[in-house]
């Protein structure tokens, strides 16, 4: 067997991209997202690919997923009633938070309520100090009593959270042993398993946030492979991680706060293994799809990581692939309120999907606002397969924005594009500017069905001078899928100066750590040769209560620490606009990465262009193209993207299809492609 599938679950689409290693040959796939169950839609396209490729059930190896199954069960709180056993006189943790209000100056506005109401928070006695000796025993009686008033409660995952328990977990595990044997039909979880780390809001709210998801993410990964099982398809199923790496849907249901940004991580990694081919390794990946466009800034081809983010309110400490989310894509709304045009967050979805798809949708979306100016073709998407009626998008923008607002028809279509363009450069000076980036010196890798659409108008406004799109853009996320490793991310609390006098607990640390993570690969079926650690300290000056995250130093040496240090001031004077040599400064957290060697993406990357060097392919059809009010609609060369071979190049304006995307290129801009199959246009200027 040699044929592995990615399969990428948007809001709008699925996008499958499979590789069969014998043959070295690819074939991608862009199918409508089935919300009610996604499952649905990744095993027919798994079916359809294996169908137009010729390949039998069992011929299939691997199936890597990238799912959202939960950040929308936070998204719309749909997830697991659920319990929380915590420290006497800590139930109210969870709600107390940091104390910090959602906005600055609204003194109305609530904060997110937490996922465990104040009656299912339930006390147990127990005490560890934060040196990890016990203070007081576990009290077992008092956790099988809150076991039962659970089980009684109806709570269907139960969160165990004590106080110091990253120093001794001992506590927790007794507890959660005590609590599997009371109530064996519930999803049971432990901070020290989940997030064996310091600051008891973090921890508590990531613990539960855990347990939240247990039950949907367990039961939709059961519904996954139950159905490829039934089809024939005996693949083994992994799931991808925040983090940039992948695991078995065992080890998801153990842990799925790790899959909160499973979806967008996959277009960051996908995104550096085209761009770096081509020479661009400081990049900027951008991803818009249906739903969202999802923003990243990669320097030195490195997948930037966070070690925690907010999660619609709630904060989640597992390790992350640090991506900026703004509602703008293809499917975003637009409308009015109080006399002003504005795009998104809300999106027609897959259904019923804008109103130009004719399912139902009367709500103008981007997309119809594209089909409007003659940026889209009335051929459709998806080589013809999803037709487009222009006259329904007319109709919808009309109504809905130009007649609301006193605009012309073109005037309103063109200020969609406008308004969710500026959503979009926000979200990329959020990642580049507002960290001390400048933008200009990165290239714009757009990806997504909607990406290379809009990707030249979002480099203009930034200064970007470069815009690389890959072979096939619309799949990137699900290609990206099948060059990732196994990977575990663990962490150990140190609390101590970063100095000579600290290198042996920090080395014996490292040592802990490292094994850890080579038991937790062995777990995962992985082999034993060619793995990778990495390092992560979190690191802050001597008094600060915030860390910043310095990569790559092992402080198991002196020299070690000693560049580690050196490398803080760095990022800190990056950071904030200054440094303080002179200062004392501690290493808070030690973080371990393991990763198997990643999958080559020789014969995954694969390209749209098939056709021999040409300086100038010869168009497929012209069709009017509105670029700028006030002007004329211009007459535009449409290409196929398929007819680009390595130098074929072509001057704007112009437009590029291919099944799973469409470049735009406005007047001012050219681009050519290169010899790895991308698409490299120089922006320009606007004409």
């Amino acid at each position: 067997m040699a044929v592995r599938v990615g399969a990428d679950v948007g809001g709008t689409f699925t996008d499958l991209y499979m590789v069969d290693d014998e043959r070295r040959s690819y074939a991608a796939l862009k199918i409508p997202t089935t919300p009610d169950d996604p499952s649905i839609g990744i095993v027919s396209g798994v079916l359809r690919l294996l169908r137009q490729t010729g390949h039998r059930p069992e011929a299939m190896s691997h199936l890597i997923h990238g799912t959202t199954v939960a950040t929308n069960t936070v998204l719309q709180r749909n997830g697991s009633l659920t319990g929380l056993i915590t420290t006497k006189g800590f139930r109210d943790v969870l709600e107390i938070a940091r104390q910090r209000r959602p906005d600055l100056y609204d003194l109305t506005r609530d904060k997110v309520p937490p996922l465990v109401s104040r009656e299912l928070r339930l006390e147990v006695e127990e005490r560890i100090d934060a040196k990890g000796q016990v203070l007081r025993p576990l009290d077992v009686q008092s956790v099988r009593d809150a076991a039962r008033a659970l089980r009684e409660a109806g709570v269907r995952a139960i969160a165990i959270c004590f106080l110091h328990a990253y120093r001794n977990p001992t506590h927790e595990l007794q507890a959660a042993e005590i609590v599997r044997d009371v109530v064996p039909e519930a999803y049971v979880c432990t901070s020290s398993e989940v997030l064996p780390e310091f600051r008891e809001y973090e921890r508590v709210s990531t613990t539960v946030l855990n347990a939240y998801l247990g039950p949907v993410v367990s039961g939709y990964v059961q519904q996954l492979t139950g159905r490829l099982r039934a089809e024939g398809i005996g693949a083994v199923v992994s799931i991808v991680q925040s983090s940039g790496g992948v695991m078995m849907v065992e080890a998801a249901s153990r842990r799925p706060a790790y899959l909160l940004l499973s979806g967008p991580t996959a277009g960051v990694v996908g995104g550096i293994q085209v761009a770096c081919p081509s020479g661009f390794q400081d990049v900027i990946t951008f991803d818009m799809g249906g739903t969202s466009t999802d923003v990243a800034l990669v320097e030195g081809g490195r997948v930037p990581l966070t070690s925690g983010r907010n999660i619609a309110g709630l904060p989640c400490r597992t390790p992350m692939v640090d991506v900026e989310t703004v509602g703008a894509g293809g499917g975003s709304i637009g409308w009015v309120d109080a006399g002003a045009l504005k795009v998104g967050p809300q999106s027609a979805g897959a259904v019923p999907g804008p109103a130009a798809y004719g399912s139902g949708g009367r709500e103008p979306t981007v997309t119809d606002a594209n089909l409007l100016l003659g940026r889209l073709g009335t051929r459709g998407l998806l080589g013809g397969e999803l037709s487009l009626d222009v006259d329904l998008a007319r109709q919808a923008v009309l109504e809905r924005v130009a007649v609301p607002l006193g605009l012309t028809l073109e005037t309103a279509a063109l200020g969609i594009i406008r308004v969710a363009n500026a959503n979009m450069v926000r979200a990329v000076r959020s990642v580049s500017v507002q960290r001390g980036y400048d933008p200009r010196r990165f290239a714009l890798v757009a990806f997504g069905g909607a990406g290379p659409m809009h990707a030249v108008a979002v480099a203009r406004e930034l200064g970007i001078r470069t815009v690389l799109v890959p072979p096939s853009p619309g799949v990137l996320c699900a290609v990206g899928m099948l060059t990732m490793p196994i990977r575990t991310d663990l962490v150990r609390t140190l609390l101590m100066q970063a100095s000579p006098a600290s290198v042996p607990a920090s080395a014996k640390a490292v040592a802990e750590l490292v094994r850890d993570a080579n038991g937790w690969l062995d777990l995962q079926g992985a082999k034993g040769d060619g793995r990778q650690t990495e390092i992560q300290l979190d690191m802050r000056y001597r008094g600060q209560n915030y860390e910043l995250q310095v990569c790559g130093f092992d402080p198991s040496t002196e020299t070690g620490m000693r560049r580690a240090v050196e490398e803080f001031h760095r990022v800190h004077q990056q950071a904030y606009g200054y440094a303080v040599p002179d200062r004392g400064v501690e290493i808070v957290n030690i973080r371990i990465s393991a990763t198997t060697v990643a999958p080559t993406e020789d014969g995954v990357v694969g390209g749209q262009n098939t056709g021999g060097a040409s300086t100038g392919p010869a168009p497929i059809e012209r069709r009017p193209v509105l670029w700028a009010e006030g002007q004329p609609f211009v007459d535009t060369p449409i290409f196929a993207r398929a007819h680009f071979g390595p130098g074929s190049r072509v001057a704007a304006p112009a437009i590029l299809e291919q099944v799973d995307s469409t470049t735009v290129l406005p007047p001012g801009a050219s681009a050519v492609a290169d010899a790895s199959g991308n698409i490299v246009i120089d922006v320009g200027t606007e004409a």
